[in-house]
């Protein structure tokens, strides 16, 4: 009986390379794609590249891709990595941004000046333009930013002007 078991497992083991390693999915570009150009879905496909291949970081679904701006030139077929994209930019350093503040039963907007850039959900830095504080805020549309963080006496006096 030992022996039986023996062989069979001898005889899965030779026969494991047979099958081989079909490799790990993931998503490249059909086409070459310009920097700062946002992805659809039409311009990418699925490839496959060896399971020992793979590295951290690489685009699996389509959905991770598809919506997100290229943050270099993506080359037809080659892996695309999550750091190689971004969300479109709807907030650019130097522009005018709408700044809100919320607390419970109180919701204070104030205009300020982006600091940096950056896309739906990114984190941005804004400065109040007559205080010259700075704030870090969550980019909520085109030129819109929520203040992160709690409502504080900070905040407050950043949406007056002080």
């Amino acid at each position: 009986m030992l022996l039986r078991i023996f062989l069979f497992a001898s005889a899965l083991l030779m026969a494991l390379p047979a099958f081989g390693d079909t490799g790990m999915r993931v998503v490249v570009p059909n086409r070459d794609i310009p920097l700062g150009a946002t992805l659809a879905a039409t311009d990418l496909a699925y490839g496959t590249i060896p399971a020992n291949n793979v590295f951290s970081g690489v685009a699996t679904s389509m959905d991770e891709l598809t919506g997100m701006q290229a943050r270099r030139m993506l080359r037809a077929g080659e892996i695309v990595r999550i750091d190689d994209v971004r969300h479109p930019v709807l907030v650019t350093k130097g522009s005018i941004v709408t700044m809100m503040f919320e607390a419970p039963g109180v919701v204070l907007t104030a205009s300020g000046r982006a600091m940096s850039e950056g896309g739906m959900g990114d984190t941005v830095t804004v400065q109040n333009p007559a205080s010259f504080r700075q704030i870090t805020a969550l980019v909520t549309g085109a030129g819109a930013v929520r203040a992160t963080g709690k409502a504080n006496s900070t905040s407050a006096h950043l949406a007056a002007g002080h």
